[in-house]
C-alpha cells in the first residue's frame, strides 16, 4: 500500500476548505490551519495504511444496504437512510467534492438520531446559512486524514482531525468510543464501512469541538 504522504494533495484541499480561501498564493510562514492540517497528516502517518485489505467482499450492511468498496464515502452514505441528515449537511457545507476526492479519509458519521439529540437551537444554528463556516468546522471535526479501522484505534489515543482539533478515543470491552475529551463520548455502532477513498464509522452522537 502506498505511503500516506502521497495523499498530501487531498489534505491540502481540506486546508483550503477550512480557510474558505480560494487563492493559491504561497506563504513563507504557514497559517494556523495549514499547520493543523500538517499535524493531522503527521499523526495519521503512523496508521496502518494497508487496512483496506480487511474490507468485506460483500460490503458492510447499513440500513439493509451493502456499503461496498467500489464506491466513495459520499456515494455509500447516500444509500443509507440513517445518515441522511449528515449527507444533507455535507452538501450544505460544500464538502461533497472533498469527501469524494482521493483521500483517504476516516469519517465518524453521526446518525439522524444523533443529530436529533442536539438541542434544537444548536441544530438550527448549524443549518443557518450564515453559519456555514461553523457547520464546516463541526463536520470536519468528524474527519481524520488517513484510513483508520476499528482495530487500529487504541485506548487513550488522540488524533488531529481535518478541523485541526483532536478527537479522543476510548476502547472498552471491544467498543470504540470517540469524544472531544470533555463531553460524554459517542459510541461506534457500525464500524469499518470501507469505501474506495477511506472508511466510515457510524456513531450515535454528534461530537462537537470544544469552545476556545
Amino acid at each position: 500500500m502506498t505511503n500516506l504522504f502521497r495523499h498530501l494533495p487531498a489534505t491540502a484541499l481540506a486546508v483550503l476548505l477550512l480557510t474558505a480561501c480560494g487563492g493559491t498564493d504561497q506563504k513563507e510562514t504557514p497559517t494556523a490551519e495549514e499547520a493543523a492540517a500538517a499535524k493531522a497528516v503527521a499523526d495519521s502517518a503512523a496508521m496502518p495504511t494497508d487496512s483496506v485489505r480487511m474490507a468485506k467482499p460483500g460490503g458492510v450492511m447499513v440500513d439493509g444496504v451493502a456499503m461496498t468498496a467500489d464506491k466513495d464515502i459520499v456515494d455509500n452514505a447516500m444509500q443509507a437512510k440513517s445518515v441522511s441528515t449528515l449527507v444533507s449537511l455535507v452538501k450544505d457545507a460544500g464538502l461533497v467534492e472533498t469527501l469524494k476526492g482521493a483521500g483517504p479519509y476516516t469519517v465518524f458519521a453521526p446518525t439522524n438520531a444523533a443529530f436529533d439529540k442536539l438541542p434544537k437551537a444548536a441544530l438550527a444554528a448549524l443549518t443557518d446559512e450564515a453559519s456555514k463556516a461553523k457547520l464546516k468546522g463541526v463536520l470536519t471535526y468528524h474527519v481524520i486524514p488517513g484510513r483508520l479501522l476499528a482495530v487500529d484505534i487504541k485506548d487513550g489515543q488522540e488524533i488531529t482531525t481535518v478541523n485541526g482539533e483532536k478527537l479522543h478515543f476510548t476502547v472498552k470491552d471491544g467498543k470504540v468510543m470517540v469524544s472531544n475529551g470533555k463531553d460524554a463520548p459517542a459510541t461506534v455502532q457500525i464500524a469499518d464501512v470501507i469505501s474506495k477513498n477511506g472508511v466510515t464509522h457510524v456513531i450515535d452522537t454528534v461530537v462537537l469541538p470544544t469552545a476556545k
